[in-house]
Parts: structure tokens; C-alpha cells; sequence
């Protein structure tokens, strides 16, 4: 469901929608995107949801999902022919102006470093998303990335059931045993044993030409090593 502030102005002839994220870096929580528009103050923000950078973070469907979050929430909108569409230069929103593009025109969609007002609401509702979780951040989480990560990250030490919130997809987190057992649990794949037909668990993923076992079924199918007899 779309969130939505309105504070109106003015009417102007000439419109402009800028589009920005939030919470991409940080550990806790999916990503906010939100779109601005400038001349009547109108804001709204979606989410893609913590999952896509968890089981599905190596496929990078984080990008499709961003480019469909920013379509919806552009079409909310319903921009004017002339309206432009500024877009942050971050890499999440690369396929997301490639389609947006293919809608609206070239000419209409660029990249530009959001800053002011639409990057302030953007981070807002982030902030406010975290907040919902029972996390408090950090005031100069801005200046101090790192410092922000950690506290995260301590945060999560002390709650464990809120690891399902946390971008548990991240190769780097491998470093933290924190993130161990998500992660391996995130590497397992749903299947159904070839030989004895029980539901289990691989650590890859099925496909109809290779058979799968349950673990029951392939210790008996693993073969025994034997010690060599000296002659």
C-alpha cells in the first residue's frame, strides 16, 4: 500500500517528480522510495521488502523490484506531458530509468543527486519504518555509516527474532557469526527426497535432472571409506 502526505501550494504550469531512496546501505529493514513533487508538495513512498536483499539478494531481483515500486508510484502520480522525472543516481534505480524511459521519453527521465526537500522526506520515512521495529537510530547515522551498522548490529545481537528484518543477504555479513545461521537457512532449497519421497532441504537448487535425498537416505547412499590394509 502506497503512503501518502499532500501539502499543497500554489498551482505552477511547469512540474517536476523526483524520485529517491532510503535505507539501501543500512542493515536493518527493506528500502524506501519515495517520489517528490516539488511544486505542490505532494510526497509518497513505497517499500521493497527486506526479502529481495535476503534469499533473493545473488539474483539482484532487488532491481526489477525497485523499477516496479518506481513505476507504481510514478503512475500515483499520473504526471503531466510535460512534467520531468528526476531520478537519484544511485544503482538501485538502474533498471528503473531504463523503464521509465521506455514510458515517459528520454528526454523526460534523467539522473540528478537528490538533495533538500525530497531527500529529507525520503530518509524521514525510513526512519520512521525502522522506528516501527522497536530501533532507535542513531542521530548522526548520516556522518557516521559505520558507526550506524554496528549499533544495528548490536541491536539485532539483543533481538534475535528481528534478524527476519535484516539484509541478511549481504556477502560481507559472512565475516559475523550473527549471521551464520540466517544465512544458511536463506541457502536452503524446499525438495522432495528421490528415494524415499519425504519433504527436505538441499543446499541447492532442484532441477528435474538431478536427483535430490533426504539426509536419512544419503548417508545410506554415501559410500564408506575403509582404511587401507598393509600388506
Amino acid at each position: 500500500m502506497l503512503r501518502l502526505c499532500i501539502r499543497k501550494k500554489e498551482h505552477t504550469i511547469h512540474m517536476t517528480l523526483i524520485i529517491d531512496d532510503a535505507g539501501s546501505g543500512d542493515l536493518l529493514f527493506g528500502v524506501v522510495i519515495g517520489a517528490y513533487r516539488e511544486e505542490t508538495s505532494e510526497f509518497k513512498y513505497d517499500l521493497i521488502d527486506v526479502r529481495f536483499y535476503q534469499e533473493l539478494f545473488c539474483e539482484k531481483e532487488y532491481l526489477q523490484e525497485a523499477s516496479r515500486v518506481t513505476s507504481r508510484l510514478v503512475a500515483a502520480f499520473n504526471p503531466k506531458p510535460d512534467e520531468e522525472i528526476h531520478v537519484c543516481q544511485g544503482c538501485i534505480f538502474d533498471v528503473a530509468v531504463a523503464d521509465l524511459q521506455k514510458v515517459y521519453g528520454e528526454e523526460r527521465v534523467s539522473r540528478v543527486k537528490v538533495t533538500g526537500e525530497a531527500q529529507r522526506l525520503v530518509e524521514i520515512a525510513y526512519l520512521d519504518e525502522i522506528r516501527n521495529l522497536g530501533y532507535e537510530p542513531l542521530a548522526e547515522r548520516e556522518a557516521k555509516r559505520a558507526k550506524s551498522f554496528f549499533h544495528m548490529m548490536r541491536w539485532l545481537k539483543a533481538n534475535p527474532a528481528m534478524l527476519k528484518y535484516a539484509k541478511t543477504g549481504w556477502p560481507r555479513l559472512k565475516r559475523y557469526r550473527l549471521f551464520k545461521a540466517a544465512q544458511q537457512q536463506e541457502d536452503m532449497y524446499e525438495a522432495v527426497c528421490s528415494d524415499c519421497g519425504s519433504p527436505c532441504k538441499v543446499p541447492f537448487k532442484p532441477d528435474a535432472d538431478r536427483p535430490v535425498y533426504c539426509q536419512t537416505c544419503w548417508k545410506k547412499r554415501k559410500p564408506r571409506r575403509s582404511r587401507a590394509v598393509p600388506q
